[in-house]
């Protein structure tokens, strides 16, 4: 039998809302029914007797009750999962995502805490709250059965787990594989790493973005800046651009860049540079270089909202050094996936770079992530991506 939870007076707004979280501090009382344990379900009522909906219950987390049950009949039992995931790929398939696309994105997809990344023929996936956790098995035995794949590999290795009290923990679930592959997105050959790439091995998310951004590369010189697998740069190349520098700290993401530009024939084109970002911004102004397009896609620059002014001055400072480092007429292509930074934050520092780098510019293009990743309209959180083409006059 499911917990039964009760929240407050007036508290039930937000959920009717559509947000799918229920908080510790926001409940009146929690009742375990027969021999509840931590991570079962729990029925949530507001105080006046009204159902709710139903999720899993975690005592360690702030976020006590997940819902993603909307009526008393439905029980989470193994053809559940099989057919939330049959629905969470139909979606995908109608909008033609092609064979690599998020096929769960958790709330959004009524499955909180799950993340499945499809990669061809292989899955990655993630298990962020103790719900999934717990159904892992039920989980894995879904996907197996839906995709078929070749193998499944594990990243469940965001922070975000400790906070549900679990372990991090990686590594293949399934099959036997090379946890490096060779994807396609836009027509153009590209390296996601499932072991050791960002994330789940590769950023999807942009995947509609970087098409988007050709055309404000074609016939120019490029600097995409915290390239990571090379997405941006590679697209740029596609679009014809005159030169590009791919710059990131990382050694091993740059191998991947060159291994994708060799294979895309664009090896000539794009050249990858090892560096810290930030310094090589200021480098590349004190040697007096420009550029018509710069990209900056950062990684998320905080974890917690107390953080957000830290990360507001890190994008305004990668901003400004991009600003003036964009010749006359180019493009600052400037993105975050900082959620805790949401958007007008970001357009509000935007504003500011402009002013502290004496460049005039303005909006050409206001973007976010690709629709693999819904956002769900009462949930901010899931809403996380910002993507501005700035054009420098």
């Amino acid at each position: 039998m499911p917990y039964r939870v009760i929240l407050k007076k007036h508290e039930e707004k937000r959920i009717l809302d559509g947000h799918p979280w229920v908080y510790a501090n926001e409940t009146a009382s929690v009742e375990a029914v027969g021999e509840s344990r931590n991570g079962d379900p729990a029925d949530v009522y507001s105080h006046d007797g009204r159902f709710l909906g139903r999720g899993y219950i975690n005592h360690l987390s702030k976020i006590l009750v997940r819902l993603f049950i909307h009526d008393r009949d439905t029980v989470p039992d193994a053809g559940f999962w099989r057919d939330r995931i049959a629905a969470s790929d139909a979606y995908r398939r109608r909008l033609g995502c092609g064979e690599s696309y998020r096929a769960v994105f958790a709330e959004a997809d009524d499955l909180p805490g799950l993340i499945v990344d499809k990669y061809g023929d292989l899955l990655s996936v993630q298990f962020l709250t103790l719900g999934v956790e717990l159904h892992r098995a039920d989980i894995i035995a879904a996907l197996v059965s839906f995709y078929a794949p070749r193998g499944i590999y594990e990243r469940s290795d965001a922070e975000v787990r400790k906070k549900e009290g679990l372990e991090l923990r990686t590594g293949p679930l399934y099959g036997e594989f090379e946890p490096q592959t060779v994807i396609e997105e836009n027509g153009i050959k590209l390296i996601a790493d499932l072991e050791n790439g960002q994330k789940t091995g590769y950023f999807l998310d942009q995947r509609e973005n970087r098409l988007a951004m050709r055309r404000y590369c074609a016939g120019g010189d490029v600097l995409d800046c915290f390239c990571n697998a090379g997405g941006f740069a590679l697209n740029a190349a596609a679009a014809g651009a005159k030169s590009v520098i791919a710059a990131d700290i990382s050694a091993k993401a740059l191998a991947d860049v060159d291994r994708a530009a060799k294979l895309n024939g664009v090896d000539g084109i794009v050249r990858t540079e090892c560096c810290d970002v930030f310094g090589y911004l200021r480098e590349c102004r004190k040697e007096g270089r420009s550029f018509d397009t710069i990209i900056l896609d950062p990684p998320a620059f905080c974890k917690s909202a107390s953080e957000a002014p830290s990360a507001i001055r890190g994008y305004r400072d990668i901003n400004i050094q991009g600003l003036r480092l964009v010749r006359s007429g180019g493009f600052l292509i400037s993105s975050s996936c900082t959620h805790f930074v949401t958007a007008p934050m970001f357009e509000k520092m935007l504003k500011e770079a402009a002013a502290a780098s004496g460049r005039r510019v303005r909006v050409a293009e206001i973007r976010t992530q690709a629709p693999d990743h819904p956002a769900y309209l009462g949930a901010d959180e899931t809403t996380y991506l910002k993507f501005y083409v700035l054009h420098v006059i």
